[in-house]
Order: C-alpha cells, then structure tokens, then sequence
C-alpha cells in the first residue's frame, strides 16, 4: 500500500508548507493517547464515512490496515453506522472501502 499523499494536498503543502506543518502537527497531537494506532484509524474512518469524505476513507482505511486491521474490522468499522447514516451513505462508503481492499 502506497504511503503517499494526494497530488493535490502536495500541491497545497508546496504552495502553503506553514499551513500544511501546522495542520500536520496537530494531526500527530491528536494521535497522542491511550488507543492503538489501529483503533485511532478506525475510529477516524468511522468519522469520514459519516462525512462522506471518499478520500478520507480512502486513507483511513489504508492506515487501518497499515496498523494491523484486517478487511473485515475495516468493513465492520463502516457496517455498524448503518443506523445512523442510513443503508445508502453505508453503502457508499463501502464501496469506497472496497476500493482500498479490493
């Protein structure tokens, strides 16, 4: 799995590395704590579904993975919220984990 980011955010980190630097570093902040990197993924996944941020689930997904998840925790991870966005947001989001798993 590649560890490397979008075009376009280098593009932004290019033509804004102070911004990029600060958001990154908040990014490691937060990542600070009790839960394992996998569960951190996970969990961050679980957000982006609900956001409908294709590639935020693109990438948590692969990170998930990175940190020892299996295709099944992934997609679990996206299954339990069909309650609370709806079998069709689920759905999609599936489908974007698929493109990572598959």
């Amino acid at each position: 799995m590649a560890n490397t980011p979008p075009k376009r955010y280098q593009e932004v980190k290019d033509q804004f590395p102070e911004i990029i630097e600060a958001y990154e570093k908040l990014g490691k902040a937060t990542h600070e704590g009790p839960l394992p990197p996998k569960y951190v993924h996970l969990i961050k996944l679980s957000a982006s579904a609900t956001m409908r941020s294709e590639g935020a689930v693109h990438s948590h997904a692969r990170r998930a993975m990175e940190h020892g998840a299996s295709k099944e925790e992934v997609r679990h991870a996206v299954i339990l919220l069909t309650n609370t966005i709806g079998f069709p947001n689920m759905m999609a989001a599936l489908s974007w984990v698929d493109d990572i798993l598959n």
